[in-house]
């Protein structure tokens, strides 16, 4: 191939037109058609591609490459595939004197994927494929994938935070319970009934900040993964609310703190009970504790997404509200709108949930000044009633 005879993007686009051909050649006997449709551009690939002959000259050097080796294209073409990607482990080690592409093992296709070190010490995911004439052949083409490593660090650093966050929510009410519970089995007969009524009573509530914790991250694990169950059944949502802040004011909070306004008719939402339960307990206790003056619930029919009709739950308050910096991460793991404890997980798993619904979640500054979320759910009527 004269690779001095064409710019840099036709030798892409015949580097990819050729290995199209080679899988083509590769799979000539199966029934299935050829693949259609123009040959791809490899700098419209989000990732870095650099491909390299059976020499060790690149013909193939993407955008993406030239962005993750601040290498410049035209630098990179035409020459050893070693030196443009001085590529080291995480010892130090060279790695292309490592895997010797060209003179190892004749039954090698490839290097899966793993961290290696660019000059500077940039960290970089690199994984190989050979690409023979023929299953023992000589490799007559090495093709090496890059990808930067900000998304797994941003990963890595969320669940080490998330990690931190478990550690420190633990160690409180499981050192409260093992210390009340060895001291009334050691010295029972010490105390009055009184006294062993009210350390019982606060085990009982660090079990249950302990469950809570628990289901917290079970809830966590099921949005991230997409597995989150719904066991869908017509709600009333006017009633839930009122059931919430029946439930607030037995615990001894002002009745005259909730305001809750409900516009009737509003359409039969089919959603699961337990979920919505748990946005509005948690919406509710969010005013409660952050915010001042009445927490205002409303709940009226609105649209939902494609013109689906659904119902609408608003809560604010009077406080300070979120500051408008703050907007954006509300919804993010571990965001806390103070400093008055809460794990800062809540509101992320009321999106989830809301989301999982198909409805939609909001913030914004309420008519009082302070917080106001907005939830809408759709119908979801099962097809089987329609």
């Amino acid at each position: 191939m004269a690779v001095g005879m064409s710019t840099p993007r036709e030798t892409h686009a015949a580097v990819v037109r050729a290995e199209s051909a080679d899988e083509a050649d590769d799979t000539a006997e199966s029934p299935e058609p050829a693949a259609i449709g123009p040959a791809i551009d490899p700098d419209d690939l989000p990732d870095g591609l650099v491909v390299a002959d059976g020499t060790g000259r690149i013909i193939c050097f993407n955008a993406a490459a030239a962005r993750i080796t601040a290498m410049p294209r035209a630098a990179a073409l035409g020459r050893s595939l070693e030196h443009v990607l001085p590529l080291e482990d995480l010892k130090g080690r060279r790695w292309w004197a490592l895997t010797d592409p060209y003179g190892g093992l004749a039954t090698r296709v490839g290097q899966p994927e793993r961290n290696l070190l660019l000059p500077g010490g940039r960290e970089v995911l690199v994984s190989a494929r050979y690409v023979r004439e023929h299953p023992t052949g000589p490799v007559r083409r090495v093709v090496v994938s890059l990808r930067g490593t900000e998304a797994r660090r941003r990963n890595e650093r969320s669940h080490a935070e998330l990690i931190a966050t478990v550690a420190h929510e633990l160690r409180s009410p499981l050192t409260s319970v093992k210390g009340f519970t060895a001291t009334l089995l050691a010295k029972w007969e010490r105390f009055t009934d009184d006294q062993k009524r009210l350390m019982l009573e606060t085990v009982d509530a660090d079990a249950g900040r302990v469950t809570r914790l628990i289901a917290e991250l079970l809830d966590i694990s099921r949005i991230d993964s997409g597995r989150l169950e719904l066991r869908r059944q017509p709600v009333d949502l006017s009633l839930a609310v009122e059931r919430h802040v029946q439930a607030l004011t037995a615990t001894g909070q002002n009745p005259d703190r909730f305001l809750v306004r409900t516009c009737q008719p509003l359409p039969a939402v089919w959603a699961d009970p337990d979920k919505v339960d748990q946005v509005l307990g948690n919406l509710l206790e969010n005013a409660v504790r952050h915010g001042e003056g009445t927490v205002t619930i409303e709940v009226a029919p609105a649209p939902a997404k494609s013109d689906e009709k659904g119902t609408a739950v608003t809560v604010s308050d009077e406080g300070p509200g979120i500051p408008e910096e703050s907007m954006g991460r509300v919804f993010t793991r571990f965001w806390r709108g103070s400093k008055r404890g809460g794990t800062g997980l809540g509101l992320y798993i009321v999106k989830g949930i809301v989301e999982a619904h198909g409805g939609t979640i909001t913030v914004g500054r309420g008519p009082g000044g302070g917080a106001e979320f907005r939830f809408i759910l759709p119908v979801s009527t099962p097809a089987y009633l329609v």
